[in-house]
This record gives structure tokens, C-alpha cells and sequence, in this order.
């Protein structure tokens, strides 16, 4: 079943299509205000799915207040101080305008941003030792969706 999401924008359970580009979407679900979600699984699957092996990936996070980062993943201090130090730079209680209430976690997503290139070898992303693709959440807990799509393919798996 597609539904249509705009002029040649069409959505399947687990595919977005635009045009010739086929997007991977995934959902998670976040515990807090602030998580940390290793992607890395994740974003494997959707490589393999893609039926890419060689090339480069785009990871887009729709949110306005949730972002994607890679960073350490061995030492999950590391994910914890990140968080602790986003709270000392942008605070909640920061007097901001924003009558939602969520001004924090819309200038933590700016900072990270809501995209990440990925170099793709041998069907898998190209990591550093200690590197983990991270879902970044702050404004949870939510579900959230994640799209995973091949730098520059048109046509989908089917055109290789």
C-alpha cells in the first residue's frame, strides 16, 4: 500500500520513493528527554536492503528537535557527558520565547544536525574502531523515523 506524499512522493511500510530515489525509513522509539540510540544495526540493514556495496549513504532525521551524530560508542560515558554538557550550554530553563516550551531541544538538533554522510565499502559503513552512528532525541520520549537513501542513485536497487 503507497500513500501519496506530495507531486512523485510515495510512501510503502518501510520505503519512501521520490522520484527515482529510494529512501530506507526505519522507526525508533526514544525512553527520554534526552537518548542517545546506537543506529548502527540499523543503518546496516538499510545498506543491505539498498543493495549498495560500494558508495556513500545519507542518513536524514525529519525532526526539528532530534539530530544524528557519529561519535564514540565503546565508552557510554562518552553519549552521557555529551548530553550533560548539551544541557549546560543550551538549558531548559534558558528564558527562551518559544511558547511550546522546547527551545532547548530545537537549538541541541542545530547543533548536531539533522543529516550524516556515510562512506559505504564492502556493503558496510566506514566507521572508525570506536565509532557508532547515533540517533541524538531531545525533546522525548518519542517515536521518530529515520531515512536512510544512496548518495546520487536514481532507480533503486533494480538499476544496478
Amino acid at each position: 500500500m503507497f500513500v501519496d506524499n506530495g507531486p512523485g512522493c510515495f510512501r510503502s511500510p518501510a520505503h519512501f520513493y521520490c522520484g527515482e530515489v529510494v529512501m530506507i525509513e526505519f522507526e525508533i522509539s526514544t525512553t527520554g528527554r534526552t537518548d542517545f540510540v546506537d543506529l548502527n544495526a540499523r543503518v546496516q540493514a538499510a545498506i543491505a536492503e539498498l543493495g549498495l556495496s560500494d558508495g556513500t549513504i545519507m542518513l536524514w532525521v525529519p525532526h526539528t528537535t532530534a539530530a544524528v551524530t557519529v561519535n564514540e560508542g565503546a565508552d557510554p560515558d562518552v553519549v552521557r557527558d555529551m548530553a550533560d554538557a548539551l544541557d549546560r550550554l543550551v538549558p531548559w530553563d534558558g528564558g527562551w520565547r518559544h511558547a511550546e516550551g522546547n527551545t532547548a531541544a530545537h537549538v541541541k538538533s542545530s547543533l548536531f544536525g539533522c543529516d550524516q554522510l556515510v562512506a559505504v565499502v564492502g556493503g558496510r559503513p566506514v566507521l572508525g574502531t570506536w565509532q557508532t552512528i547515533w540517533f541524538c532525541e531531545f525533546d522525548g520520549p518519542r517515536r521518530r523515523r529515520v531515512l536512510v537513501s544512496e548518495v546520487g542513485a536514481t532507480g533503486g536497487p533494480t538499476s544496478r
